[in-house]
């Protein structure tokens, strides 16, 4: 089974109000989340935006303090690990990714007002099409949605 990689452009939106869009329609598909975050801060801040980001609703999800691992539907972490055999992995702030072949998806998430982040994710992009994963890249649009581009 090939990997799918996407790459996510954030151009109008931050990462906060994204990513609970995208981690709900994996929960949909009864697929298992890993997010790696570029730093434990970063993991922490995440993990208590998750709780509060709607008034109606909130994700299911653990880091390694929480314990029980290997039970969260959706697991955030800073390290390469994959404790509760996710799906589908997500690397946000510039994570450095681990081998991806394991997952049928992986998904980069960049800030497309950072140029040294642009940078990086055309280097993913060019590792991933050298790995021959399926690659797929989706930008922002000023509602808050997502159009695939060619």
């Amino acid at each position: 089974m090939t990997v799918e990689v996407m790459f996510y452009h954030l151009m109008h939106r931050p990462l906060e109000s994204a990513l609970p869009q995208l981690l709900l329609k994996c929960l949909e598909r009864d697929w298992k989340v890993v997010v790696q975050t570029g730093s434990e801060e970063r993991c922490n801040a995440l993990d208590a935006h998750l709780w509060t980001f709607a008034d109606d609703s909130f994700l299911p999800h653990g880091t390694k303090t929480d314990g029980f691992a290997e039970h969260q539907p959706i697991y955030l972490t800073a390290e390469k690990d994959n404790p509760n055999n996710a799906d589908v992995r997500f690397l946000v702030d510039r994570a450095d990714p681990p081998q991806l072949s394991g997952y049928k998806r992986a998904i980069y998430m960049f800030d497309g007002n950072d140029q040294s982040a642009l940078e990086e994710a055309r280097n993913r992009w060019k590792e991933a099409k050298s790995e021959g994963f399926d690659i797929a890249y989706w930008q922002q649009t000023s509602a808050g949605g997502w159009e695939k581009k060619a």
